[in-house]
């Protein structure tokens, strides 16, 4: 449905109700008190009509409908292309929606079936399900003409006398950058010439030798393995827990999402 005709049948609903239901600028549309109310109590309906017609998936041979996932840029790089492309021949009446973000957001309110994050920022009250590496880490490199000129550093604390580039999350957040060594941690907020919230931004700054990246070991891989970069701080590299699939526990589960959970459960994802 075209915008235009999404406004006009809402006009007529106002008009038939004789309340208004949206307010409307220039820069945006809210509900009023009334139209949130209304929303609110048609809501399970709703939910419940759009199950009834999911319901239909069980007489295929295979689902059909649209699957929307709000996931972190790294899952969206490196995770998920060795998944989409066999999920998706597998089931060709499915659509799949990729929405890529780092911010942390109710996924379900955004409309989203279920996301992807990792172990520390999921809910507690949600089933999750391994997807890609179980492990990962975060990898410090630099250009070898940086650190030829400026020095290799062989302890985290020496990275403040270097220049750093930062990444700033949307949220406007700009992370520490966190090492561990045994029993030791080490969490320090690095200065540099950059701040950036795309990867490839900062990836292409550290490769013409403006200062030192701290990112996911992935984002790296082909520079390094390029000779670009060079791996400093190998042995403070923390290692952490991959990314999960999570969605609520609830009655129905869409048709499409049930059918990448047993995909990702049947072993057709990379250890």
């Amino acid at each position: 449905m075209s915008p235009s005709t999404l406004s006009e049948a809402l006009r007529r609903l106002e008009a038939r109700l004789g309340v208004r239901l949206l307010n409307r600028t220039t820069r945006s549309v809210t509900p009023t008190e009334a139209g949130a109310r209304l929303l609110e109590r048609l809501t399970p309906g709703l939910q419940e009509i759009a199950a009834a017609l999911d319901a239909v998936n069980e007489f295929r041979d295979t689902p059909t409908g649209t699957l929307r996932l709000n996931v972190p840029i790294i899952v969206a790089h490196s995770v998920l292309p060795s998944i989409v492309g066999r999920f998706l021949a597998a089931h060709p009446g499915i659509v799949l929606e990729v929405i890529a973000e780092d911010s942390f957001i109710d996924v379900l309110a955004a409309g989203f079936d279920a996301g992807i994050r990792y172990d520390e920022s999921l809910e507690r009250d949600m089933i999750r399900v391994p997807i890609g590496p179980r492990t990962q880490r975060f990898v410090t490199a630099a250009a070898p003409a940086y650190l030829d000129a400026h020095g290799r550093p062989t302890h985290p604390n020496e990275l403040l006398a270097h220049a750093c580039i930062r990444h700033r999350f949307a949220s406007g957040i700009t992370p520490a950058w966190e090492y561990e060594r045994g029993t030791e941690t080490v969490k320090i907020v690095p200065a540099g010439p950059l701040v950036a919230t795309t990867i490839a931004l900062e990836l292409s700054a550290a490769i013409q030798g403006l200062g030192l990246i701290a990112t996911f070991e992935e984002f790296l891989a082909p520079a390094l393995a390029a000779g670009a970069l060079e791996q400093v701080l190998a042995d403070w590299s923390p290692r952490f827990s991959g990314p999960f699939l999570y969605y609520p526990s609830r009655r129905h589960m869409p048709a499409p999402l049930r059918a990448f959970v047993a995909f990702l459960q049947g072993g057709q994802t990379a250890a």
